[in-house]
């Protein structure tokens, strides 16, 4: 007998990336050598420090469950993180360590949404945030961003997107797939839209450590009711280690609280106690090493792309990606990756995952491998076209 799925599983889509990584390992294993500039994964090692501290920690034996909200120690430091790098106080309490910036996410989503309300958020965007909105039965609605307004939301746009049933906004800075960010001026008018409103506003942080020229300012300087969403994955290159942390308003974390208890119970205790040493002096200089690094990727890869036929009309100034429209070389995003993938043996990611704003004419390509291999990268793909 067939088994009938939700009614919700019709509006979650695959991850296309990861169906096109797995496509490159294939090919990886028949021989073929291919350069990866499909996934948001830095290609760094987690910082030793870091492991040294999870070792430590191991040798004791005693890894058991920590409070949902995760440990005092890690959610004191992170506080501290604040107030070195923004100058900001934030109160412990209202830090909540996650599984992940998804956990965080899908913590914040599931405390805010009932079913039936109305989200605004960016197309082109993340798209495990529409998904996450739709598995808690609320409703996205897509507010469409180009180069004109460096692929982010203006308050005029929000404010005329705003219907009687939308509860809130969510935005991020730098963002995916694009590198941009919101002007500090700009999120401020974003966010006196969404108050005006009765509204709540999340904001994504999570590529924050990873701009280039300058430190991104957080949300958290204009109100303490703004939702702010970080990630140990990106700047502090722990992806697999699955942890990140939420900001909240006081009177949510009883009910994020009660959400993560119920949902996976803890963040993971060997990552908790790892994470304490992000914040040494140590750990911090290696970051700052790999920030330049991805600088010098960006300033090799887009110019590159350029020079290819690639238009990128908004350069990123933080997170590692460059989001190009591809009309000089194809009319299909995907049939372009096919092409490089199987051709050239370069593995990019059509727009097709990043919603339904043109993704046909945009590609995006991610500079999380070394500045060798996408010299390489833009050799073959120099081949490629110019045997068209």
């Amino acid at each position: 007998m067939a088994m009938n799925s939700a009614a919700r599983m019709a509006g979650i889509e695959p991850f296309h990336v990861m169906e096109l990584m797995a496509q490159a390992q294939a090919l990886e294993a028949q021989g073929r050598e291919i350069v990866h500039m499909e996934v948001g994964e830095p290609d760094f090692p987690t910082p030793q420090p870091v492991i040294e501290a999870a070792q430590r920690f191991l040798a004791g034996g005693h890894v058991h469950y920590t409070n949902a909200l995760g440990i005092a120690p890690l959610r004191e430091a992170i506080a501290g993180f604040y107030a070195t790098r923004y100058g900001i106080a934030v109160n412990p309490a209202r830090i909540v360590v996650t599984a992940g910036a998804s956990g965080a996410l899908l913590l914040a989503l599931g405390a805010l949404i009932t079913p039936g309300d109305e989200w605004l958020l960016t197309d082109p965007g993340y798209p495990c945030n529409r998904h996450f909105m739709r598995f808690c039965e609320g409703v996205p609605r897509a507010l469409a961003v180009d180069a004109t307004t460096n692929f982010q939301p203006t308050a005029a746009q929000v404010g005329a997107g705003w219907t009687a049933r939308t509860r809130g906004l969510l935005v991020a800075s730098p963002a995916n797939p694009t590198g941009t960010l919101i002007e500090p001026a700009q999120l401020a008018a974003l966010w006196q839209t969404v108050q005006e409103r009765g509204g709540t506003l999340i904001v994504d942080e999570i590529y924050h450590g990873l701009t280039y020229g300058f430190d991104a300012r957080t949300a958290l300087e204009l109100s303490d009711d703004i939702i702010v969403i970080n990630s140990f994955s990106k700047y502090f290159g722990m992806t697999g280690w699955r942890l990140g942390w939420l900001v909240v308003p006081p009177n949510l974390v009883r009910n994020v609280e009660k959400l993560a208890q119920n949902l996976y119970i803890a963040p993971s205790t060997v990552a908790q106690h790892a994470a304490l040493a992000a914040f040494t002096p140590a750990t911090l200089a290696l970051c700052e090493a790999r920030r330049a690094e991805f600088q010098a990727r960006r300033d090799l890869l887009l110019p590159g792309l350029r020079r290819l036929g690639f238009d990128i009309a908004t350069e990123p100034k933080g997170a590692f990606y460059i989001y190009a429209e591809i009309a000089g070389l194809d009319t299909d995003s995907y049939r372009l990756a096919g092409r490089l993938l199987n051709e050239a043996g370069v593995a990019a990611t059509p727009g097709l995952d990043f919603g339904n704003n043109a993704p046909s004419r945009h590609m995006r390509f991610a500079y999380t491998t070394g500045a060798a291999q996408l010299a390489r990268g833009l050799e073959r793909m120099t081949s490629l076209f110019g045997r068209q």
